[in-house]
């Protein structure tokens, strides 16, 4: 095998497979944004609140919880959250264990929201990512997604809540 350094410092192997990896973080948020934004009014970033929010314990997490679990800014899930509040998806309120939280609560209207929303997401997806996978490539995609990330974040991965 070659271990001829291309001129960004990658070697060939390493450049064809970096290229890839980037191509596919520039294009598969903007594909999931699209069909998001087209079937259901939703970004993807405020899908994922919805989605977290579903499966927290009585559809409620702390704004500083749900902001980790979207690795964003208090200030970016915020201003989601206020978009989502204004179209009663979500409802804020102080967290009654410790008034210097502020809570996010799904409402029915929001849990119908992500339940309609869903189907459309699960199908891009599935097309987009698992369709071209065989079952064995998805499972080593699931693996190299997991080392990838914890090398990242190695305090952990996002599950949710409940789980």
């Amino acid at each position: 095998m070659s271990r001829t350094t291309t001129s960004a410092g990658f070697g060939e192997e390493q450049l064809a497979t970096w290229s890839s990896v980037a191509t596919l973080l520039e294009w598969l948020p903007g594909a999931l944004d699209a069909q998001l934004q087209r079937d259901a009014g939703l970004s993807h970033f405020e899908f994922g609140v919805l989605f977290a929010l579903s499966h927290a314990t009585d559809s409620t997490l702390r704004l500083s919880t749900l902001a980790d679990h979207a690795n964003s800014t208090l200030s970016r899930l915020s201003r989601a959250v206020t978009r989502l509040e204004g179209k009663g998806w979500v409802h804020r309120s102080t967290d009654p264990d410790d008034g210097r939280y502020t809570r996010a609560t799904l409402t029915a209207s929001g849990r119908r929201k992500v339940a309609d929303a869903s189907p459309g997401h699960v199908e891009a997806v599935t097309r987009l990512v698992f369709d071209p996978l065989t079952a064995a490539q998805t499972r080593q995609l699931r693996e190299i997604s997991r080392r990838i990330t914890t090398a990242i974040r190695p305090d952990g991965r996002w599950e949710p809540p409940g789980r």
